[in-house]
């Protein structure tokens, strides 16, 4: 079929989600709202994929704006003619298919849509609930968010979840072939223990949480270090955090990391920590699982759906300073449980996150959504 992929930008999970389009036999369009500044040379658009000019995608998305884009879009549509329009944000991409009228609308949350922008304003409920309501089918990668678009108007019978998955060869368990870098300076040696972050340095993702708990823990234990990958608004409050507490010199600031180069990061690492305010079925926490990382995580809903408090990871009070850093205290004085904790996350990942297979999950209801129309 012919499917016209619209989203925000051009992120990890937009390269993952067309490849498979690709790969599914399907023609396949992709239509951006803004440009992403920051495409990394390890993400090129997929082969075969056909990038589509219109009057977006030049510059931040405003809302007075919808009317030109909305016109411009129902533009391409009649030129493209296509079978199913794949569309996400709600509160965006999916808005402005929705004002054309067009159907089948096939409208996917990436969760901070619903779990944060709906409850922002009046307006911003009123246009998720008439997005919703004339959504052709709906899916999430989390039950959290799928249950939030049903209290928006979404028809049940016409929704799927499932996770989006990594590639469980390239996040694997560590092998004697991994490159591993220097871990952070440490008086410990072999006995130290290393912390790892990738979370975007934004409001959303808590990594100031994680910055203040690091803080209490290093001045308990000269043998535990932290390395933070990405960057993001909160840049100055966490260096500061790091600085005031004396132990920037124990912390690895590592910046953005490929996705090829990542599982390395990983691996370099003895325990994953996620302490994200909102979010879905978190990617980089199924890459740490995938990976045999050990985890331990906020314990917002969507992070309880993967991880079970003590079997295949750890959960902290959303927010918690104080018992993230008891925690991980409490993590690292039983740090000989680690692998075994590991071994249960890998199982986890191989049960549920492969992306082969849950991408088959998004073709059949692909199928379901043009049906139904």
């Amino acid at each position: 079929m012919r499917i016209l992929y619209f989203s925000r930008n051009y992120s990890t999970h937009d390269h993952r989600f067309l490849s498979a389009m690709v790969d599914g036999g399907h023609e396949t369009f992709f239509l951006q709202l803004e440009k992403n500044p920051r495409q990394v040379e390890d993400r090129p658009i997929p082969p075969n994929v056909e990038i589509v000019k219109w009057a977006g995608s030049g510059r931040e998305f405003h809302w007075g704006d919808v009317p030109r884009l909305a016109f411009d879009l129902r533009r391409v549509i009649r030129r493209i003619k296509p079978d199913l329009i794949h569309a996400g944000p709600i509160q965006t991409c999916a808005f402005l298919v929705a004002l054309t009228g067009f159907r089948p609308l096939f409208t996917m949350s990436w969760g901070f849509d619903l779990m944060e922008d709906v409850r922002k304003s009046k307006w911003m409920e009123r246009i998720t609930r008439y997005t919703l309501k004339r959504s052709t089918f709906f899916t999430s990668d989390a039950n959290v968010t799928c249950e939030k678009a049903i209290a928006y108007g979404m028809n049940p019978e016409r929704t799927v979840v499932f996770p989006w998955g990594v590639d469980l060869q390239q996040f694997s368990p560590t092998t004697e072939t991994m490159v591993h870098r220097p871990k952070p300076a440490l008086s410990g040696g072999e006995g130290s223990i290393v912390l790892f972050c990738n979370r975007s340095w934004e409001p959303y993702y808590g990594v100031d949480v994680l910055a203040h708990a690091f803080v209490k823990v290093a001045q308990q234990n000269e043998n535990v270090g932290l390395i933070l990958l990405g960057g993001g608004s909160q840049a100055s409050v966490i260096r500061g955090i790091l600085q005031n507490g004396g132990v920037l010199d124990r912390v690895t600031l590592g910046g953005h990391v490929s996705q090829r180069d990542l599982p390395d990061w990983y691996h370099d690492a003895d325990l994953y920590i996620s302490p994200s305010h909102v979010d879905g079925s978190s990617v980089s926490l199924m890459e740490a699982l995938a990976c045999g990382l050990p985890c331990l995580v906020s314990d917002i809903p969507a992070n309880k759906e993967w991880i079970t408090e003590g079997e295949n990871g750890w959960l902290f009070r959303d927010g918690d300073v104080n018992q993230l850093a008891e925690k991980l205290l409490a993590v690292i004085a039983q740090r000989e449980k680690l692998p075994e904790i590991g071994r249960a996350g890998r199982k986890s990942a191989e049960m549920r996150a492969d992306w082969q297979k849950n991408a088959r999950v998004l073709m059949n209801a692909y199928e379901t959504a043009v049906q139904l129309r």
